[in-house]
């Protein structure tokens, strides 16, 4: 591979490379995964990356005196068994950028659960964008089970690929500036860190919620690059470096997929195209000014605004978030949400929630959600989960 092109490999959309994935559809693989165990380590790693602090998922004593009888993971640590991000395949050279997930969760994840998953992909759609011309948007669906062969999650994710020259010839993002906090938006933002609320053994009831209530805001960031590799080290590992590890095991991997690389411009060594979420200047290549976090990393934030809400008799059924922009290093985002609905289905207390976060620069990722909440007549049973 000596005396390859330097930077990032400028990969191109074509009709036959989309037909060529397409003959893909339907196919089940089982994805490498990063934590085969629900651990109480990989629990806690987990929880650091995002900055949840919620003793359900912490402490043991605490969480041996709940309905659950023992830690539980959060519903997103799934994310670090196996980053289901649109069962991306092909399109070599092709940048994806991870757009969104849609997840159902069907029981809770147990501490020291072993965990296995399937993936294949179901569709590959062509687009046209502003941003990027030409796009591709692949769907994956990943089923995730635990050591019993109970199904826990399902979720469809999608990532969209662009062409990195087209991207970086439209400069749609040239506007972002990095923004300058003031004493004051900084201490607001600290404020917020020390006034989160975890409602944790206090119980949410569903009679006592109404539609229209909003959640209390959640803030993460203003986001640097320790928040980014608090994230990897808690909940990617091998799939943001390297997709398997480092030194020998990036070269192998490289060798196997030659598109995939980059050569650093400075050094003429072989990198990661994934320090665009870490370095402006690999960001700047594919035509932003930043870098920029993770998507699953920030569905994750939205999960934990929603375990903090709800409490520890609760259960998150239903959680979809759409990231329609990009949160740059130094963007604090604001997390929110408001009850949209309640009613009862199948004998369970539900609430629906609308979610959205917001920047200095406007909303940049919307979402909904499905809690069901214990009941002040009928409790809350764990049998009660299908």
């Amino acid at each position: 591979m000596a005396g390859e092109a330097v930077g990032m490999v400028q990969g191109k959309i074509t009709d036959e490379e989309i037909e060529r994935v397409r003959q893909r559809i339907g196919l089940i693989r089982r994805p490498p995964r990063y934590c085969e165990a629900a651990t109480q380590d990989a629990i806690r790693h987990f929880c650091d990356g995002i900055g949840d602090d919620n003793p359900l998922f912490r402490d043991p004593t605490y969480a041996t005196k709940t309905r659950w009888g023992s830690i539980v993971a959060p519903p997103c640590f799934l994310y670090a068994v196996w980053w289901s991000s649109g069962a991306t395949q092909g399109f070599p050279g092709v940048h994806g950028f991870h757009s969104g997930n849609d997840w159902e969760f069907y029981r809770p994840i147990y501490v020291d659960d072993r965990i296995s998953v399937v993936e294949r992909l179901v569709d590959v759609v062509e687009k046209k964008s502003k941003t990027a011309g030409r796009i591709i948007i692949q769907y994956g669906e990943a089923i995730y089970s635990n050591q019993r062969s109970e199904a826990l999650a399902k979720t469809i994710s999608w990532t969209i690929r662009a062409e990195r020259t087209a991207m970086r010839e439209r400069q749609t993002y040239s506007e972002a500036k990095v923004h300058r906090y003031s004493p004051e938006e900084m201490a607001k933002i600290e404020q917020a860190y020390l006034n989160e609320e975890i409602r944790g053994a206090n119980p949410r009831y569903w009679e006592d919620v109404n539609e229209g209530d909003l959640i209390k805001p959640m803030v993460k960031g203003p986001l640097n690059v320790t928040d980014i590799h608090g994230f990897i080290a808690g909940a990617l590992g091998g799939a943001a470096f390297g997709r398997g590890g480092a030194h020998k095991f990036l070269y192998l991997y490289r060798k196997k997929h030659p598109a995939w690389g980059h050569i650093d411009p400075d050094t003429g060594v072989l990198d990661i195209p994934e320090r665009v979420h870490t370095e402006d200047g690999f960001a700047q290549e594919v035509g932003l000014p930043a870098a920029y976090d993770y998507g699953c990393q920030r569905v994750s934030w939205f999960g934990n605004l929603l375990t903090h809400w709800m409490g520890d008799d609760a259960f998150l059924k239903k959680l979809y978030v759409k990231i329609s922009r990009f949160n740059m290093l130094g963007d604090a985002t604001w997390l929110k949400g408001k009850v949209a609905s309640k009613y009862v289905k199948d004998g369970e207390h539900l609430v629906d929630l609308d979610l959205w976060a917001e920047n200095h620069r406007g909303q940049h990722s919307a979402g909904r959600a499905t809690v069901s909440l214990p009941s002040r007549s009928t409790g809350f049973r764990v049998e009660d989960l299908h």
